[in-house]
């Protein structure tokens, strides 16, 4: 079993997309795992109780035997044939499970036996692999320069970040736009699957001189940006993209209302529009108390209003003066308020072509 083969170059597995087997429980995949892999565990959840327990209390031979009872005979093929199946459509891909441990070691044996099939797994497992991320996240952030890019909401950073190669993009990776009405029709990551994406990115485009932020707070919906890209972004040379009221508007409308209701329509034809109705009605909810009572009931109005049209009729033009009330008289504000205190970080300020071509430069 020790002879088969194990990777310990964790930067090419990341830098080629490497496909990995995780032969860990689905629990504990749920909690975290990399951006290729896919869980084909050994055990299930019930499995891997048990034989904790019986670990526990007699020790480590007789839960290695109780493993064997639990996954054997037909349970045994259908898992064997789901990893070779993978092998078949991933030949360079890879295994671990926790710890590099038994797990990986008998998955890889079963494959061995089954296949002649020599899939190597990764030495120290899921907990190496994100030590080793974490500590790359660390590093890198130490070497790279970074430019953070700033502006007042529906401004359009985010379309700016995608015209550049150099660009690390946090909302995208957190699946979240990074405001209250940031939410996605899909759920965010877990907090580790958006440290290790994160990680890789830095991995793979740790190479370039420096690297492009969006203007971010410290969490990004529910999950935390780590401290050391937080520490290195709040010092780092800021760039504003200016845009008018009715750019800003545009876009926000694309962004919130058009494609928005789109992407809920794709998720479920039947109950998409409801599904965009309640979105745009707890994202309102959520900021009523700073909006104050009277201003929250008379967007309230408006957006209900809203809604009604674009349901009957499929005309969506009564959104745009809950969309500008809401960047003119609620972001706008505390926009100024927050760039006020990082003036003193300005490089350069300008409309997309302007900063496009500064950052060219």
């Amino acid at each position: 079993m020790s002879e088969l083969t194990q990777i310990t170059d964790f930067t090419r597995l990341f830098t080629t997309d490497t496909p990995l087997i995780d032969t860990r429980a689905p629990i504990e995949f749920e909690q975290g795992a990399f951006p290729q892999s896919q869980n084909l565990s050994l055990m299930s959840n019930d499995e891997r109780e048990k034989i904790g327990t019986c670990y526990k209390d007699k020790g480590q031979a007789q839960a290695i035997e109780l493993g064997h009872k639990l996954v054997q005979g037909d349970v045994k093929n259908k898992r064997i044939e789901a990893w070779l199946q993978f092998i078949k459509n991933n030949p360079n891909g890879a295994l671990y499970c926790f710890r590099g441990g038994l797990r990986s070691q008998i998955t890889q044996q079963w494959i061995y036996e089954a296949s002649s099939v020599n899939y190597p797994r990764i030495k120290g497992g899921y907990k190496a692999l994100r030590r080793f991320l974490i500590d790359e996240t660390n590093r890198i952030m130490q070497q790279i320069t970074p430019i953070v890019i700033g502006g007042q909401t529906g401004c359009g950073k985010t379309l700016l970040l995608d015209k550049v190669n150099n660009m690390i993009d946090l909302e995208g990776l957190a699946n979240h736009r990074g405001s209250a009405f940031g939410n996605a029709t899909t759920p965010q990551p877990t907090q580790i699957n958006f440290e290790n994406a994160l990680a890789v990115e830095l991995i793979k485009k740790q190479h370039k001189t420096t690297l492009l932020f969006e203007d971010e707070g410290s969490n990004i919906g529910t999950v935390h940006i780590p401290d050391c890209v937080q520490a290195k972004t709040k010092q780092a040379e800021l760039i504003l993209l200016e845009a008018n009221i009715e750019q800003r508007l545009k876009i926000t409308m694309d962004v919130y209302v058009i494609n928005m209701h789109n992407d809920f329509i794709m998720q479920d034809s039947i109950k998409g529009f409801d599904n965009f109705a309640q979105y745009w009605l707890r994202s309102l909810e959520k900021i009523q108390k700073r909006l104050g009572l009277e201003r929250y009931k008379v967007l309230l109005k408006l957006l209900n209003n809203a809604l009604l049209k674009y349901k009957e009729q499929g005309d969506y033009k009564d959104f745009y003066p809950v969309v500008e009330e809401l960047l003119v008289n609620y972001y706008d504000p505390m926009y100024d308020y927050q760039i006020k205190k990082k003036m003193n970080r300005v490089a350069f300020k300008g409309n997309s072509d302007e900063v496009l071509a500064y950052l060219l430069d």
